[in-house]
C-alpha cells in the first residue's frame, strides 16, 4: 500500500515537470464480450512497438534471431488487498545480454489468454537491476504488485516524451515486425519488466505468459532507434439523466478509484495538471507541444470498454493539421500499432492531439457490467474503469 501511493506521490511530481518536459502515468486498456466469454478464443499477440506486418508475412531477416522469454514462474493471480477485480504483477526477466542489441519486433503470447487484460514490456537499464531485484524480492511469490507502473525510476513512463517501453500486447493481432530500418536499442545487461494486468471479471486460474524477442547485434547495424512517445488524457464521463447521487457523483467515484488502486493523488485528478481544466463529458482530449524534432513511423490507440473512438492529430486546428491515427469504431479485440503510409516529420512548434469519445450506453450492451451499477467513469486502473491513450511510434530523422 505504502509503495503504490509513494508512486503516485511521485507521478504528482512527474506531471507537474511535464507542462515544461516529462511525466510519468499508467497506461493500457476496452469492448463487446471481451473478459467474460470468448476472449480466449479471439486473443493473439500484438506489439505496439513498430510499423507492423503480422508475424506469418514476415520471416527472420539477415541478422535477425528470436529470443523467448516466459515469466519465472507460473503466477495465479488475485486481487491485491481481497479488493476489486485486477491485478497488476510485474516481473522482471533477464535476457542475459552479453552485447548491445536491437529489437526489431515483439510477440507477446498469454498463457492464460482468457484472463489477461494487457501486457507492456519495459527496459531496465543496467544501473537500475538491482533496485528492481530489491523490489521484486520486498513482495512474497513471483513478481510484485505494480498499479500504474513497474515503481523504478527507469520503468514507469517517467517521460512521456520517452518511454521506456519495449512492446505491449492487447487483444487482437500477431507480432508486429518493424521496418527494415529501425529498431529499439537494449545496452548489454538490460533486463525487461513485463507488466500483467489480468482481469479477475473473466475468472483465473495460473498464468505464465511469453515474450519473443526479435534481435539483432547493435554494434555495424545502420538501424534507425525507435522511440515511444505517450499521449494520455482525461476521461470525465457522467453519469446518463445528469444522475450525481452514489458512485455517479465525481468525487465519490474518484475516491473508490483512489481506495482501490491505492493511489494518492489520484491519476484522475493528475491529468488535469497536463491537460487542462476539467470538463465533463464524452469527448476528452489533450494537447502537448513537440520538443524534439523526430518522424512518426506509427501510432496506436488504447481505451477499455466504453471507448467508442480514438484519434491523433498533428497541429490540430491550424492549417498545418495532419491525422496520423483514426480509429472512428474502436474494438478492443483489434488494438496494435497502425504503420503510416507516409512517416510525418514534427519539431518544436508543433503539437499534438490524442482525443478520445466514451458512450456510457455500452454498460447496457456489454457483459462485463452486468450486475454493476451506473457511476461516474474516469481514469483508472481497472477493466471496467476507462483510459484514453496514443502511443506515438518515432524516430529521430
Amino acid at each position: 500500500m505504502r509503495r503504490r501511493a509513494l508512486a503516485a506521490t511521485a507521478a504528482l511530481a512527474l506531471l507537474l515537470a511535464a507542462c515544461g518536459s516529462s511525466a510519468e502515468l499508467p497506461a493500457r486498456l476496452r469492448t463487446a464480450d471481451t473478459h467474460t466469454s470468448g476472449h480466449a478464443a479471439g486473443a493473439a499477440s500484438a506489439s505496439t512497438s513498430a510499423p507492423a506486418r503480422p508475424v506469418h508475412e514476415v520471416a527472420l531477416r539477415r541478422g535477425e534471431r528470436f529470443q523467448s522469454l516466459r515469466l519465472p514462474s507460473s503466477y495465479t493471480p488475485k486481487a491485491p488487498e481481497g479488493t476489486g477485480t485486477d491485478d497488476y504483477r510485474c516481473f522482471l526477466v533477464d535476457p542475459r545480454f552479453a552485447t548491445d542489441q536491437l529489437v526489431s519486433g515483439v510477440q507477446i503470447t498469454p498463457d492464460n489468454a482468457a484472463i489477461v487484460h494487457h501486457v507492456i514490456v519495459s527496459k531496465v537499464e543496467p544501473a537500475d537491476v538491482g533496485a528492481a531485484r530489491a523490489l521484486d524480492g520486498k513482495d512474497p511469490g513471483a513478481g510484485w504488485t505494480c498499479f500504474g507502473g513497474a515503481g523504478l525510476a527507469g520503468t514507469r513512463g517517467g517521460d512521456l516524451d520517452q518511454a521506456d517501453w519495449v512492446g505491449a500486447w492487447a487483444p487482437g493481432g500477431g507480432e508486429r515486425v518493424m521496418a527494415d530500418d529501425i529498431g529499439i536499442p537494449l545496452a548489454k545487461g538490460t533486463q525487461l519488466v513485463v507488466q500483467m494486468h489480468y482481469n479477475l471479471l473473466a475468472g483465473t486460474g495460473p498464468d505464465r505468459s511469453t515474450v519473443r524477442l526479435r534481435l539483432a547485434e547493435a554494434a555495424g547495424s545502420d538501424k534507425q532507434a525507435l522511440r515511444t512517445m505517450l499521449l494520455p488524457a482525461p476521461v470525465e464521463l457522467p453519469c446518463r439523466d445528469n444522475r450525481t447521487k452514489g458512485l455517479c457523483n465525481r468525487t465519490v467515484a474518484v475516491a473508490d478509484l483512489k481506495r482501490r488502486f491505492a493511489e494518492e493523488p489520484a491519476t484522475a485528478d493528475l491529468l488535469h495538471l497536463l491537460c487542462g481544466p476539467l470538463e465533463p463529458g464524452p469527448v476528452q482530449s489533450c494537447t502537448r507541444p513537440i520538443r524534439d524534432e523526430g518522424t512518426i513511423r506509427a501510432v496506436a490507440g488504447h481505451m477499455h470498454l466504453l471507448g467508442r473512438s480514438i484519434t491523433v492529430d498533428v497541429d490540430k486546428g491550424t492549417p498545418r493539421a495532419r491525422r496520423v491515427l483514426d480509429i472512428p469504431t474502436w474494438n478492443f479485440d483489434d488494438q496494435g500499432s497502425i504503420a503510416l503510409k507516409k512517416p510525418v516529420h514534427v519539431g518544436p512548434g508543433d503539437t499534438i492531439t490524442v482525443t478520445c469519445r466514451h458512450d456510457q450506453a455500452l454498460r447496457d450492451l456489454l457483459p462485463a457490467f452486468r450486475g454493476t451499477v451506473d457511476r461516474y467513469v474516469a481514469w483508472g486502473e481497472g477493466t471496467t474503469d476507462e483510459m484514453c491513450l496514443g502511443i506515438v511510434l518515432l524516430t529521430d530523422r
